[in-house]
């Protein structure tokens, strides 16, 4: 971010008097200026408060979130790294307003998912203001919506459990890649977690997970010696807000 300040030039009025010509008596008049007229130094000036939105009655303004898109290969064709324009960025603000709260958040998407980086942030972070095409009705099949964080299989939703449809969006979002399974423990386990399990453990947990989808249950595909993947079918549905819901 670039701030440039614009500097600002004051054209003096004259108090010379002004060259005679002819007979005209404007000419002979000497140009005389009101005290109070003449201009004020800039520092004396009073500054005009800068404008601010009205909120609705009843609210009040609490902060603001500033979305900047900016993919990796644009980060390196500017010679900074994500990291390094986070903290510039909170060290500005906590220099021009110390008593703010700052909380960053990057946005994850597949790789080669394209479309403008600002709005695959905004999707992907649930800017409100950004207008979401409705979803596709789907009369039969399995439609897992990531957005709401549910599985529908026909007209009954699949009881899943939290940690259970965390398993299945990490290899959905994935799809037609092989997940193994320590990519699954560190994504969805935090490294000092008490509950941190093992690879067997994965096994267990898909297993639980492809009970709960029925006839559904072969999307989740067995990887032998390597791990699980996602391939779509004609009556899977996926839904979801932006292009990834994964964050950190």
């Amino acid at each position: 971010m670039t701030i440039t300040a614009l500097s600002t030039r004051t054209r003096r009025p004259s108090f010379e008097q002004p060259a005679a010509r002819g007979t005209s008596a404007l000419a002979r008049r000497v140009a005389t200026v009101h005290p109070a007229a003449q201009p004020q130094p800039a520092a004396s000036r009073p500054v005009a408060p800068s404008p601010v939105r009205a909120v609705p009655e009843g609210t009040e303004a609490r902060g603001f979130v500033l979305y900047v898109g900016l993919g990796e290969d644009a980060a390196a064709a500017d010679q900074i790294e994500l990291a390094r324009l986070v903290g510039e960025l909170r060290a500005l603000t906590a220099r021009l307003a110390p008593s703010a709260q700052t909380h960053a958040a990057v946005a994850l998407a597949p790789s080669g998912s394209g479309g403008r980086d600002v709005e695959v942030v905004r999707r992907a972070l649930g800017d409100p203001a950004v207008q979401q095409a409705a979803a596709p009705e789907v009369e039969q099949g399995i439609v897992i919506d990531l957005s709401r964080k549910r599985v529908a299989i026909g007209d009954d939703i699949a009881p899943l459990t939290y940690r259970e449809f965390e398993l299945l969006q990490h290899i959905v979002l994935r799809e037609g890649s092989t997940v193994g399974r320590c990519d699954i423990i560190d994504a969805l386990w935090h490294v000092d977690a008490d509950d941190r399990p093992n690879e067997r453990t994965i096994d267990v947990h898909v297993r639980r997970l492809r009970a709960k989808l029925g006839g559904y249950a072969e999307i989740i595909r067995t990887v032998r010696g390597a791990g699980y993947r996602f391939d779509r079918h004609a009556d899977v549905t996926v839904l979801a807000s932006g292009p990834s819901p994964d964050r950190f």
